[in-house]
């Protein structure tokens, strides 16, 4: 068995854990922040970016323009209601919206979220860790590779485990520095 042909596993969880995190407000303006808000247009719940082009003009700023004039209005409703404190501007053929300073509390609580999903990201990690465990158990137990063989490669796995965790540090203390800046 070649552990190094576990590695994309890996790194599909670092991928998810950047993805998550990205969507987490800080004092600048990131289109990853709304293109997933689900818009019901015309009766479907569609993605924002599957129905306007959002675009940063200033680093505080984001502005959504529609392809559909019609999804306009239910755009800024549900970027409104999704529960991330923006509030929109309908300026008739575009929305804009202004990200409003961070307040010290809310700080607070994204770093909660952002320890959260690198936890989660480090509990996936172990899941993949512990089914190449049990895949090596049985290889040995049926005479594929020998005992020694088994650890060397237990060796190497917990390597490769210990590196992703330490990226996965890594990139939640990017992640942390970045909400505190102000």
């Amino acid at each position: 068995m070649n552990i190094t042909q576990k590695k994309p596993d890996f790194e599909k969880v670092l991928d998810q854990l950047m993805a998550e995190l990205s969507k987490l407000r800080t004092g600048r303006a990131n289109p990853a922040m709304i293109e997933d808000v689900r818009v019901d247009y015309y009766g479907t719940p569609t993605p924002v970016k599957q129905l306007a082009n959002i675009t940063v003009p200033e680093p505080r700023q984001l502005v959504v323009q529609t392809w559909d004039k019609n999804a306009l209005a239910p755009a800024e409703k549900a970027i409104r209601d999704a529960g991330l404190g923006l509030n929109p501007t309908n300026e008739g053929d575009k929305l804009r919206i202004t990200i409003p300073q961070l307040t010290e509390e809310r700080r607070r609580e994204l770093l909660k979220i952002v320890g959260k999903e690198a936890e989660e990201a480090k509990i996936r990690i172990r899941g993949i860790r512990e089914d190449i465990l049990k895949e090596l158990k049985k290889q040995q137990e049926s005479n594929q590779i020998s005992e020694d063989e088994k650890f060397r490669l237990q060796d190497a796995l917990q390597k490769m485990v210990d590196e992703f965790n330490a990226k996965i540090k890594e990139i939640a203390e990017s992640k942390e520095k970045d909400m505190m800046t102000i």
